[in-house]
């Protein structure tokens, strides 16, 4: 009785957000959801490719509504378009069409092997195309700069030399100066994931509650009696930058860039800091997909070919600041505030001490808890001041059992695991 209960609900679920006439390429996504960012896709970057239906979804909400459709064998959607680790559990239960033909089209066109590879998720047949990719960097307004600490280079910062700069900017202007997107609907999570665990532990799972994780927790306390406390309020980073709330900010790139193209003359755009196991971040990698019984799986090809061609590539760089997945030059006349960001982009991925994280995967539609898991430790440790001991082992028991609930296996940076990923 349960599972027809279940089956009955998710059914619901597809008739709930059914459209009434499906004339339109159903394209749904979990990227570009702002509104700003949504109207860009449908009134430019969608322009001229047909009668294409942009909805966007959360996370959460695009697994359950994926999970409905396959389940009820009713099918509204033609076209997804999701962040790796979100189209993974589509690819594992075989509801992605192969995209083969078309990979080969786009490797002929310059999109790099070694992304095409990572769209197979693992298996024989091309289950994405790379659509933009993205990560996280740091800004600065140029007046900041004055308080680096002596000898300190912007472009390999390490904690130390952060936290002094942060007191530096503390004394002189008699505000923390320092911002994090820890509100809400910022994306703080991925900074522990892909940076400051990485950074001081060279893990994310298997390393959690491990004593390199405690030692930075302290640092990360010690980091934050120079970040302003509206922090936990801000969503993204440039609003702060922009309003001069803040001098200095960690965030996507695609959340500091309305700031830093607005007035490129200054900022700064550099690599988040190093900690003692190397300088950690986490590249985005965004794909385009077609559902198994897609309705309109040549609407959804046309799409995909449309948003892969290189002058929609840097419409989209420019526009909301995804970079391409084509081996593209940027042009000289790129958004000023775009080529910061890009140049930033760069040097964190040249850094001889870069550690790269990827997105969670194998977590399905846990990937909320996932999240929790590290909020829940950062409300804990530094807003709360608990022992860091104690809410790392409380937090760690609950991170175990979501890995071997969900059998996520472990991911970069972590060492590969034969089942679920352990915490040590």
């Amino acid at each position: 009785m349960k599972h027809i209960m279940s089956f009955g609900i998710l059914a619901s679920t597809v008739l709930a957000f059914a459209s009434p006439v499906l004339a339109q390429t159903v394209f749904v996504s979990t990227q570009l959801r702002p509104i700003e960012e949504a109207t860009v896709v449908r009134e430019e970057l969608l322009k001229d490719v047909g009668s294409v239906d942009y909805v966007v979804e959360e996370p959460p909400q695009f697994a359950v509504r994926m999970e409905a459709e396959r389940q009820a064998g009713k099918h509204t959607v033609s076209l997804v378009g999701a962040l790796h680790g979100e189209l993974s559990p589509l690819a594992d239960k075989d509801t992605l069409e192969p995209l083969d033909d078309l990979a080969k089209k786009l490797a002929a066109s310059g999109m790099p092997q070694s992304l095409l590879d990572l769209g197979k998720l693992g298996k024989s047949t091309q289950q994405y195309i790379p659509w933009m990719q993205a990560t996280y960097v740091m800004a600065a307004k140029k007046e900041a700069l004055q308080y680096l600490p002596d000898g300190a280079d912007v472009n390999a910062l390490n904690y130390d030399q952060l936290i002094e700069w942060g007191k530096n900017m503390q004394d002189a202007t008699g505000q923390p100066q320092i911002g994090f997107p820890a509100g809400p609907k910022g994306l703080m999570a991925r900074y522990f994931q892909g940076y400051f665990y990485p950074s001081f532990t060279g893990g994310v799972v298997r390393t959690f509650q491990s004593a390199d994780a405690a030692a930075g927790w302290e640092k990360l306390k010690a980091l934050w009696a120079y970040v302003t406390p509206n922090s936990t309020s801000y969503d993204f980073m440039q609003e702060p930058l922009a309003a001069g709330e803040v001098m200095v900010a960690w965030d996507h790139i695609a959340r500091l860039k309305n700031a830093i193209s607005a007035a490129p003359d200054d900022y700064v755009v550099f690599p988040a800091p190093a900690g003692p196991k190397g300088r950690g971040y986490m590249p985005v990698v965004a794909g385009l997909a077609i559902p198994k019984g897609a309705p309109d799986k040549a609407g959804a090809e046309k799409v995909i070919e449309h948003l892969s061609m290189p002058e929609t590539q840097l419409l989209t760089a420019s526009k909301v600041g995804f970079f391409p997945t084509l081996n593209i030059k940027l042009p000289p006349d790129l958004d000023a505030g775009v080529a910061l960001l890009a140049g930033a982009v760069t040097a964190t991925q040249a850094s001889k001490d870069a550690v790269i994280s990827l997105l969670p995967v194998g977590l399905g539609d846990k990937g909320g808890e996932f999240n929790k898991v590290y909020m829940d430790s950062f409300q804990r440790i530094v807003l709360q001041n608990e022992p860091v001991a104690d809410v790392l082992k409380a937090q760690g028991a609950t991170m175990a059992k979501l890995m071997t609930d969900t059998k996520a296996a472990c991911w970069a940076p972590d060492a590969k695991s034969d089942g679920p990923c352990p915490v040590e």
